[in-house]
């Protein structure tokens, strides 16, 4: 794939950015992503998460003093510097050992540190009541027209109907 830049040189970083639920992606050489300020060395492919990770926190590890950063999670000892080699926190208390520096960790990856995504709504429980429902005037419908009942046949199927979504149905 070439840049969308300069469209003359193989694009090495595709950039996805998301404003306003729009989604916009740029494919950018190594000399165009430079220049807009995205850093290309280090290769990109092939990048652990653990490497990542201790980046971000080597980012922040200016604004927090050395004293704080040695600290060790009250429960299980995993300190810090554990932490940023591993990628991988070591029991549930520490994200409250470390809270400081994962929220700014979290906020540099998702921009946020608060969970703005969709949330799960179980299904409505009338829809699926109704569900239920219709499944088993199928099966009784089924059995009426197997006695050849079709009479009642007739019945169960006008109640299914009356049940059905419009367009819906089997």
């Amino acid at each position: 794939m070439m840049c969308d830049e300069c469209g003359s040189a193989k694009a090495v970083i595709h950039l996805t950015q998301i404003v306003n639920d729009e989604m916009k992606t740029v494919h950018l050489c190594e000399k165009c992503a430079a220049a807009k300020g995205l850093e290309t060395e280090g290769g990109t492919e092939n990048f652990p998460l653990s490497d990542f990770l201790a980046q971000m926190g080597e980012q922040e590890s200016t604004a927090v003093p050395d004293v704080v950063r040695k600290d060790a999670c009250s429960f299980c000892q995993l300190t810090f510097a554990e932490f940023r080699e591993s990628g991988r926190l070591g029991c549930p208390h520490c994200y409250a050992s470390f809270e400081p520096h994962l929220r700014g960790l979290l906020r540099r990856i998702h921009g946020s540190t608060q969970h703005v995504g969709k949330v799960y709504l179980p299904p409505d429980p009338t829809q699926t009541e109704l569900e239920r429902r219709l499944q088993v005037l199928r099966r009784k419908l089924r059995r009426a027209v197997e006695k050849e009942d079709f009479e009642r046949a007739a019945e169960i199927r006008d109640q299914i109907r009356a049940m059905e979504p419009a367009g819906g149905g089997d």
